[in-house]
């Protein structure tokens, strides 16, 4: 199911087929070192993370993480989408990509039409955001896309600190 597109992605609902992609992705060296081994290592491990997170995502709360596909030719270049997780109070925005899809600007403009559709089709106000503090690329695109840095936080389960940045909805920010 076909979520949003943009001038030349298309983000839709993940499927059981993108076990090979995710496998791929989660392994990244970027994925391993910003975001942690999710213990993903063979395709059959990607199917279950595929239906226990996405999935399962979606029938909870109508929404999750996407893939997104280049637009001429359905190449699934990365994940982007919004994840309603316990240890969070709001909503936040995730997204990965293979790394060879770097400094296209694909990031952004998922990222970006992910925001418009969780404002406009979920109406979710507070969207928020985390990320290693190290993670510098991250930061700048969750900076690009409107976010502030809101603090460090620590997750459960976690052994190191979180940046969290917020993002309001337009009628709730100050000037």
């Amino acid at each position: 199911m076909i979520v949003c597109s943009t001038e030349r992605l298309v983000l839709r609902h993940m499927t059981e087929g993108d076990a090979a992609f995710i496998l791929e992705l989660l392994n990244e060296p970027s994925f391993l070192k910003y975001i942690g081994d999710r213990g993903v290592h063979t395709r059959d491990d990607a199917r279950a993370y595929i239906v226990k997170g996405a999935l399962a995502m979606y029938e909870r709360h109508g929404f999750g993480l996407y893939t997104v596909e280049l637009k001429h030719d359905a190449t699934p270049i990365g994940i982007c989408g919004l994840l309603k997780r316990d240890s969070l109070e709001d909503v936040d925005i995730g997204f990965a990509f293979l790394a060879r899809f770097w400094s296209e600007g694909y990031a952004f403009e998922a990222a970006a039409a992910t925001m418009i559709h969780g404002r406009e089709a979920l109406r979710i106000g507070t969207i928020v955001a985390i990320t290693s503090p190290e993670n510098e690329a991250s930061i700048k695109l969750l900076k690009k896309l409107g976010f502030k840095f809101d603090g460090l936080i620590r997750l459960p389960g976690e052994d190191a600190d979180t940046a969290l940045f917020r993002s309001s909805a337009p009628e709730e920010r100050t000037s």
